[in-house]
């Protein structure tokens, strides 16, 4: 299973350390590994872009998912369409399927979740509530193939949000 997460290039041997610049750095090294990966496997990669607030509980869902040849996600709180777009062109313009996973988590849940991480790892209270604001649910208007969204208390799939381009399904997500 292969995950592309920004995150993990923040890692230091002290710990993960974000800075501005690194963390642009970091965003860089992910679209060309994604770009890269996408190459690699020559016309059968899927990718999987795991959104959601921090804490939601993106990475323990990636963690629970069975091993799928030519699968890879991105994990990453991306909470607006225009944080999304680049992912989504990087894997149109591979070919590439694209698909959504939306952990929908209550800011409640994940606030507490964030306090239970190891120091270095703490997301500022402040930084998620300001993600959870400006959180756009994934539309497939926006060029993804298939949106999941799943309930971030306990992670379990809603019913009535699996959408997929060309089958009249909406997510509960689109129009939102």
């Amino acid at each position: 299973m292969r995950t592309i997460n920004p995150d993990d290039l923040l890692e230091t041997p002290e710990g993960r350390i974000w800075t501005p610049e690194r963390n642009a750095a970091a965003w860089a090294q992910c679209y060309a590994a994604l770009a890269q990966a996408i190459t690699d496997m020559a016309g059968d990669a899927r990718v999987i872009l795991v959104c959601g607030i921090q804490g939601a509980g993106k990475t323990s869902w990636i963690a629970t998912q069975p091993p799928v040849p030519g699968v890879l996600y991105f994990d990453a709180a991306l909470p607006g369409i225009r944080h999304r777009a680049k992912i989504i062109a990087i894997a149109r313009d591979g070919g590439a399927a694209i698909e959504a996973v939306w952990i929908d988590t209550p800011l409640a849940t994940a606030l507490a979740r964030n306090t239970g991480r190891s120091p270095d790892k703490v997301v500022p209270a402040d930084a998620i509530r300001s993600v959870a604001a400006q959180f756009e649910g994934p539309s497939l208007a926006e060029g993804f193939d298939r949106i999941r969204v799943y309930s971030g208390e306990p992670l379990a799939l809603r019913q009535d949000s699996v959408a997929q381009s060309g089958s009249g399904l909406r997510s509960s997500s689109e129009g939102s």
